[in-house]
């Protein structure tokens, strides 16, 4: 009897609505927590997950049955309910539609989950457009300006 075996590593990103620093330091744990236990109840494997004010990076070791944008959509429905449910922010709070997926190799864990890890020396430095047109072009992935996240910068 045949069976299934692979290896498949994903980083998503995604940002807040119109680019809003509304992800704050005092609560920004208990949401990675919730977004953890998200990733896990959907049977999946978290491997890193940060972000800044305005965005957030969440790097998964999925199975071949998963479906990447029901995932997502998931993530992003019941993170964006937890967060005004818990008042966490008195702007309303919502997703921008889309995000980036990206796959790596076995050999990369450790480079990717660390750069995710370090997110707020990364953003002293660089924007976080500037950092995703960065992920887009060393993937070699073409795109429209248009239909990227909306920048206001």
């Amino acid at each position: 009897m045949a069976d299934t075996y692979s290896q498949i590593y994903i980083q998503i990103v995604f940002a807040v609505e119109e680019r809003e620093n509304l992800i704050q330091p005092q609560w920004e744990d208990e949401l990675y927590k919730y977004i953890t236990g998200i990733v896990k109840s959907k049977k999946q494997k978290l491997l890193a997950i940060n972000g800044a004010y305005d965005h957030i990076h969440i790097f998964l070791e999925i199975k071949p049955s998963c479906n990447l944008s029901d995932l997502v959509r998931e993530i992003k429905k019941s993170s964006s309910i937890f967060i005004k449910g818990k008042g966490f922010t008195p702007f309303n709070f919502n997703w921008q539609e889309g995000f980036g997926a990206f796959s790596y190799n076995h050999k990369q864990i450790s480079e990717i989950a660390n750069y995710i890890q370090n997110q707020k020396e990364h953003h002293k430095k660089r924007s976080f457009r500037e950092e995703y047109l960065g992920i887009l072009q060393s993937s070699d992935i073409s795109y429209k300006e248009e239909y990227l996240f909306h920048w206001f910068e």
